[in-house]
């Protein structure tokens, strides 16, 4: 029984090896110098209060779950601006709503920087009669939005 699962466990090792899967550390392949990352809260110039903050939360957890987040004594850092939100109504009887987000981002490595990039998002909602109800859903898809945002911006800073 022992040989057995020996086998099967060696079988499957082999299996996944030759079908181009790969065991990784889990960190990023972010530039030299960038392997511990602080961010900053962004700079917003929006008029809505919290997209700044949810951006920031949001670039501070994709960097958590590939091992690089770091705190304030990082030698790398992503600073930026939420450049805009804006939102309205797509359909003429106004059910459903587009919310648009747009970044724009640095990479600074000992206060240099290493990279820059912007992203843009638009994500659609429904709307609903209680305007309350339409509020928050807008405020998920802005948190799906910035979530968004963040994953592409790491990918980005990812060196090939």
């Amino acid at each position: 029984m022992v040989h057995l699962r020996a086998w099967g466990s060696a079988a499957v090792l082999v299996t996944a090896m030759g079908c181009g899967y790969a065991f990784t550390a889990g960190k990023a392949r972010l530039p030299p110098g960038a392997e511990r990352v602080y961010v900053p809260p962004l700079t917003n110039q929006t008029p809505d209060a919290e997209v700044g903050a949810l951006v920031t939360g949001a670039l501070r957890e994709e960097l958590a779950r590939r091992g690089n987040a770091a705190g304030a004594d990082a030698p790398a850092r992503i600073e930026g601006t939420v450049v805009r939100t804006q939102f309205g109504a797509v359909t003429p009887e106004a059910s459903t709503y587009r919310l648009y987000l747009d970044v724009q981002v640095k990479l600074l490595v000992d206060g240099k920087v290493v990279a820059e990039q912007s992203a843009r998002r638009q994500q659609d909602y429904l709307g609903e009669v209680d305007a309350l109800a339409s509020e928050g859903r807008r405020r998920l898809a802005l948190r799906q939005a910035a979530n968004e945002v963040a994953r592409e911006i790491v990918e980005r800073f990812e060196a090939p």
